[in-house]
């Protein structure tokens, strides 16, 4: 069995354990759904929830965010980690938006990165989630499942991504990320991963091997 095919088949499974798999983050917006993005690295999605519930209330446009103070920014979105650093990358990111882009957002990947606080994952979640565009997002959970169970064997997320893409057919991009994600905090959790249990044992490097 090639890569290819152990993709589709993993996919497959993954398709039929999680057929409602998704973004778990809350949003109303493209630009909402991007805010919420550069706020989860390091985070998880029922934290960012949270505070974007609260967040989101008052301040919804890239104008409400470019002209704010860093410092109070950073008040109201301190229960994510890095906030400091997040704080300042949204108010960069919203006057970038509002200067280059009429604070519309950019639907091109490159474009995407050149964006304050946007990285590979976040270009590519939102090209998925907000644009409905292919996009494969490579978090940690991703990163952990696809190397645990021999579908890459790379030592960074963005090498992860691209070997990724290089098996997955790009119309089934989208998806696989929700679906790794889900495995990867349901299943193949990073400390103890629930192997007796795993529905992917037969095709995983960890049996195969």
């Amino acid at each position: 069995m090639n890569k290819e095919e152990q993709a589709s088949q993993i996919l497959n499974l993954l398709e039929e354990l999680y057929p409602d798999a998704g973004t778990m983050l809350k949003f109303g917006s493209k630009f909402e759904l991007l805010i919420a993005i550069v706020l989860s690295a390091q985070t998880t999605d029922e934290q960012v929830n949270k505070v974007t519930r609260e967040l989101f209330k008052n301040y919804k446009q890239p104008t409400d965010f470019a002209s704010m103070e860093q410092t109070h920014l950073e008040e109201l979105i301190r229960g994510v980690g890095l906030y400091r650093n997040k704080a300042r990358n949204i108010i960069q990111l919203s006057r970038v938006l509002c200067e280059k882009y009429a604070c519309g957002i950019p639907d091109d990947f490159n474009e995407l990165l050149q964006l304050p606080g946007v990285g590979r994952k976040t270009a590519n979640v939102m090209l998925a989630v907000g644009f409905g565009k292919p996009g494969l997002g490579v978090d940690t959970h991703v990163h952990r499942v696809a190397n645990r169970i021999g579908l890459v064997e790379t030592n960074h997320p963005e090498k992860t991504e691209k070997a990724l893409k290089q098996i997955i057919p790009e119309a089934r991009w989208n998806k696989a990320h929700h679906l790794f994600i889900f495995h990867g905090r349901q299943v193949c959790k990073a400390r103890k991963p629930n192997c007796d249990n795993c529905k992917l044992a037969k095709l995983c490097a960890q049996n195969i091997n």
